[in-house]
Parts: C-alpha cells; structure tokens; sequence
C-alpha cells in the first residue's frame, strides 16, 4: 500500500446509496474500487454456510483472515464462486450488522482492505473508510439520505428484482441498523470532521456521481 496512492472514501448509512456511487466514480476515474460493506455480508455469508453464529466473534474472525474475496465487473467472488445475489439478501444485510459489531473481524479484514489501495488510485465505500481504515483519505465524503427515502430505494430495488419486500419492515430495518452501526463500539458510524456531508435525498445518481467528483477535485485527489 502507497500513501502517495490517492484514497476517496465515501462513508454513509445503509441504503444510502453509496456503493452504486462509489462504483460510477472508481469507472469514471479508472480507479479500483472496495465495498467494504460486501466485506461483512461475505463474513456473515461465510460464517452461515460453516455452521458459525453471528455472535461467535473468534470463529468468525478466524474465517474472515482466510477469505479469498474479488471484485470483478460488478461481481461479488469468494473464492470461484460469484456470491454477489447469495450476499445481497436482507438476511446478510442484517448479518453484515451484527457481525460488524467486532473488533477482532474487523481487525482481521483490514490488512484486505488495504490491498485493495493500488495505482491511479481507490474509491472505497463503507461506514469507516475514512474514520479507521483509510484515515489519511485525500478525499472524504459522508453520503447520506433520509430513512425514508433510504427503505423507498431499497423496496423499489428488491421489488425490480423480483423479491417480495415489504416497505414498513425495510424501513424500520433500516433504522435499527443505523442505530446498531452508530452505536457499535468498534469503529461506530459516524461524520469524519474533515469529511464533507452531501445528502442525496434530492439527487439523482448522476448528480450525486458529479458532485463527488467535483469535491475530490476541489480536495486535489484528482484533477
């Protein structure tokens, strides 16, 4: 890993909209690009399939150090399986939560996440990218939108997939996550004071793409 290989992190809430952002910046810039929320459904996915409780934090630490993770055109890969549907499920969302609660699982899955810090540069979204895995980040933005708004993306995208969704239970899902990820004590959800607060609740994709862009260029991580 380079510090002199620029970082954007893009911190937010579930649902907020951040990873399709994220995703649309790194192809933009020809950056790599690290969903570090994948990251904690794979671990909670993992851990499901070996037979491992959520709450078993050796265990799943353990299992987290030896996974082999990709992202590739869009695709979730463990191993040489495509996992990208398996870990998208509302089931591994609450996973991801619960699991993410651990010090040692997230100690085990840092030294992956800066591997994923390589040249021209990385994109990276989560919840503590630019708090506690990236602090040094050139650019930092804190993504955000209401609850409301965050459970009508949300049912709107499981609905399009052909998912039964049911609206009122996505959205008080998303309100006990978001209580659970600030209130956690490893690494909680929250605004970096240098990080800059663009709520999408109004925007579009396209808008919230360009104005990240244009806050990394006004941070200098791209010119």
């Amino acid at each position: 890993m380079s510090s002199a290989t620029p970082v954007i992190a893009i911190d937010g809430p579930s649902a907020s909209g951040k990873g399709t952002v994220a995703q649309l910046v790194a192809r933009q810039l020809g950056f790599h690009y690290l969903d570090s929320g994948a990251l904690y459904r794979i671990v909670a996915f993992a851990g499901k399939q070996a037979g491992i409780p959520w709450q078993d934090e050796a265990a799943l630490a353990s299992l987290a150090a030896k996974l082999d993770i990709r992202f590739e055109n869009g695709e979730i890969l463990m191993g040489h399986d495509n996992v990208s549907d398996a870990v998208r499920s509302e089931e591994m969302s609450r996973g991801a939560s619960e699991v993410a609660v651990h010090p040692l699982v997230r100690r085990a899955l840092l030294g992956l996440q800066h591997g994923f810090r390589r040249a021209p540069g990385l994109v990276a979204d989560g919840r503590d990218m630019g708090s506690a895995v990236f602090p040094e980040a050139t650019t930092k933005v804190f993504l955000t939108a209401s609850a409301a708004v965050r459970a009508e993306r949300r049912y709107k995208q499981l609905i399009d997939k052909g998912n039964h969704a049911n609206l009122a239970q996505i959205l008080a899902d998303i309100e006990a996550r978001d209580a659970r990820d600030m209130q956690r004590s490893a690494a909680p959800l929250r605004q970096c004071a240098d990080a800059i607060l663009l709520d999408t609740s109004e925007l579009t994709i396209d808008q919230a793409v360009d104005a990240v862009l244009a806050i990394a260029r006004k941070t200098s991580a791209i010119k």
